[in-house]
């Protein structure tokens, strides 16, 4: 692909920006991208994004004290201070245990969503995606009976009906 900019080089710089739900891309090369003031590296380890990351959030000791970012996970004995210089955690119950300290960094990282809800690939069959838009409206249901808001769970159950017939 060519550069966008100059239309001489090869682009090895591929930028994407999603924008109130608009998807822009610009290709272009690594001495276009130096001028426009684009720093390019090759690659990015996973300790070192979760690093920058947890660098712009506020440090456990000032949202929760230095009591939390030593407790270790009964599980593993791990701590946040660990997870800070390793940008791993130590068991899957550290989730749980460390919850109110990774809540901001998992919301930053994935624009506001803390739970994970699945995907789907884009080409899909259309019996798959009926029975995958299927049981997201079960789970939904399953939520509105939880939180006793009847009227969307009725709302939810004729959804479902009209979706199997």
């Amino acid at each position: 692909m060519q550069c966008q900019i100059c239309k001489k080089k090869t682009a090895t710089i591929h930028l994407t920006e999603i924008a109130d739900g608009l998807r822009t891309e610009v290709h272009m090369c690594e001495h276009c991208a130096q001028e426009q003031g684009i720093a390019a590296k090759s690659q990015i380890s996973v300790n070192e994004l979760l690093s920058s990351l947890l660098a712009s959030q506020p440090t456990d000791d000032e949202l929760f004290g230095p009591s939390e970012h030593q407790t270790p996970c009964p599980h593993c004995g791990f701590t946040l201070d660990q997870f800070s210089k390793a940008g791993v955690l130590g068991c899957p119950y550290d989730y749980e245990v460390f919850e109110k300290s990774l809540l901001p960094l998992i919301e930053k990282a994935h624009d506001g969503k803390t739970s994970h809800c699945g995907k789907a690939p884009s080409k899909i069959s259309q019996p798959a995606k009926k029975q995958i838009d299927r049981s997201n409206l079960r789970r939904q249901l399953e939520t509105a009976v939880k939180n006793e808001d009847y009227e969307l769970a009725a709302k939810l159950r004729d959804k479902i009906k009209k979706c199997e017939s």
